[in-house]
C-alpha cells in the first residue's frame, strides 16, 4: 500500500476524536520540522539576516519538504478523507453563525490539498532532483494542513454536552449577583472562548464574603446584556456542562504559520547603540540614528516599533469587545506619538550630521590590558608593614 492509499477493509478507521488526534500529530510533527529549518536556515545567513550561503539554505529546504512528505504520510495520510468527512458532518450540525462559511471554505481548501499530496504521493518522482521538486511543489499543501487542519480535528471532535441552562428566574438572580460584584471590583475573569454559535463564553470567580463560585458568562463582559449561564464548584465541572471552545480566528486571513515570509535584514538597536559609542565623528552617530528611523524594506527599530504598535491595534479592535476598542485606541494614540518621534529623530539626525565635528581629543581612550613588566625584571619591593595600635 503507498503511503496516499486508503487504509485496508480490515483496518477500520478511528473515531471522530481519533482523527482528530491524527491532525493534532501531524501539526506537532511539523511545528518541530519547521523549527529546525529556522535553525538552519539561520546558520545561512549573516549578521543582518542576508542569506550568503545559497546552497545550504536550498539544501536545508529540501531537507524539510522530504520530512514534510514523510510526516503527512506517516500521521494523516490515510486519514484525511475520513477526517474531512467527520468535520462536514459536525458543521452541517451546527447553529448558524458568521464563521460557518469561512470554516467550509477552510474545510474545501483542505480537500483540494489532500487530493494534490494524494495525487504526487501515488505517483512518486525518481529520486534525485525531479522528487525534490515535487516535495517543494507539495510544501504549500503541505503547509496548509499544518495551518489550518486543527480547524477540521476540532470539529470532527465536537460534542454538545451543553444542558439546559438555567431557570429564568435563577439565571436573573445570579445575574445581578454578579453584576454587583463586579461593581465592586470582586468578579475575577480567568478563562474565555466562542462557543459553536459564534457567543463569547468567559468564566469568572464571583467573589462574595470571602467565598469564590465559579460562574460563566455568555457576552462581553464589558458590555451592557451579558448573562450568568451557570454556577460551578469548580473549572473542571464547568468544563464538563458548558458549551465547547471552538478555534479561535486569526487577525489576517492569510496568515501561515508555516509558511513566514523572509524577515527583511535589519540591524539591531543594540549595534546602533553600538555604533554611537565607537563613533568619533559626528557623521558616525548621526548614520546610527538615521538607521533606527528609516522606512521601506530596511525599515529601522523606531519604525519598526510603529508597526508593532498598529498591528497590536488591530489585533485589539479585532477582538469586537468594549475593552479591545479602548485598548486600540490606545494603541493608535501611542503609534502617531512614536511617529512624531520618528521625525523628530530624523531632523536631530541630520543636524548632527551636518556639525561637521568630531570627539576633542582629551577624550583619551583607557586600555584594557595595562603593560606588564619584563620577563627579566626583578618586581619591586614592597613597601614595609606597619602596626597600627587600637584603642578601645
Amino acid at each position: 500500500m503507498t503511503p496516499g492509499s486508503d487504509p485496508a477493509p480490515e483496518s477500520p478507521l478511528p473515531v471522530a476524536r481519533d482523527l482528530g488526534t491524527r491532525a493534532r500529530d501531524f501539526r506537532l510533527r511539523m511545528s518541530v520540522i519547521a523549527r529546525e529549518t529556522e535553525i538552519a536556515l539561520d546558520m545561512t545567513r549573516d549578521r543582518y539576516g542576508r542569506t550568503v550561503h545559497e546552497g545550504a539554505a536550498a539544501a536545508s529546504r529540501a531537507h524539510r519538504d522530504k520530512a514534510a512528505v514523510e510526516a503527512y504520510a506517516t500521521h494523516l495520510a490515510p486519514y484525511a478523507d475520513a477526517l474531512l468527512d467527520a468535520a462536514h458532518r459536525a458543521l452541517d450540525e451546527l447553529p448558524p453563525a458568521r464563521h460557518i462559511t469561512g470554516w467550509r471554505t477552510v474545510l474545501d481548501g483542505l480537500a483540494v490539498s489532500a487530493a494534490e499530496i494524494r495525487r504526487a504521493l501515488d505517483r512518486p518522482a525518481a529520486p534525485g532532483s525531479a522528487v525534490r521538486t515535487q516535495h517543494a511543489a507539495l510544501w504549500p499543501y503541505l503547509a496548509a494542513w499544518a495551518d489550518h487542519g486543527f480547524i477540521a480535528s476540532n470539529l470532527a471532535d465536537q460534542h454538545q454536552h451543553y444542558k439546559v441552562p438555567l431557570a429564568d428566574e435563577e439565571q436573573q438572580a445570579w445575574t445581578e449577583r454578579a453584576q454587583a460584584a463586579q461593581r465592586r471590583g470582586e468578579l475575577e475573569l480567568t478563562e474565555s472562548w466562542y462557543a459553536a454559535d459564534g457567543q463569547p463564553i468567559t468564566l469568572a470567580h464571583l467573589i462574595e464574603d470571602d467565598d469564590s463560585t465559579v460562574v460563566a458568562l455568555r457576552g462581553d463582559p464589558d458590555a451592557s446584556g451579558w448573562q450568568v449561564i451557570g454556577h460551578f464548584a469548580h473549572e473542571y465541572e464547568a468544563g464538563q456542562v458548558l458549551p465547547a471552545p471552538v478555534p479561535p480566528g486569526v487577525l489576517g486571513a492569510d496568515v501561515s504559520v508555516f509558511n513566514r515570509p523572509v524577515p527583511a535584514p535589519e540591524i539591531s538597536l543594540q549595534e546602533l547603540i553600538r555604533d554611537v559609542i565607537e563613533a568619533q565623528h559626528a557623521g558616525d552617530a548621526s548614520n546610527a540614528l538615521l538607521g533606527a528611523t528609516q522606512r521601506g524594506y530596511h525599515a529601522g527599530p523606531m519604525v519598526r516599533l510603529q508597526e508593532l504598535l498598529e498591528t497590536a491595534g488591530q489585533f485589539a479592535s479585532a477582538l469586537e469587545t468594549v475593552q479591545g476598542r479602548q485598548i486600540a485606541a490606545r494603541l493608535t494614540a501611542l503609534s502617531r506619538q512614536i511617529d512624531f518621534l520618528i521625525r523628530e529623530v530624523h531632523d536631530a539626525a541630520e543636524d548632527l550630521g551636518a556639525t561637521v565635528a568630531v570627539l576633542p581629543p582629551h577624550r583619551t581612550p583607557v586600555l584594557r590590558v595595562r603593560p606588564r613588566p619584563a620577563v627579566d625584571t626583578t618586581p619591586p619591593t614592597p613597601p614595609a608593614r606597619t602596626t597600627t595600635a587600637r584603642h578601645r
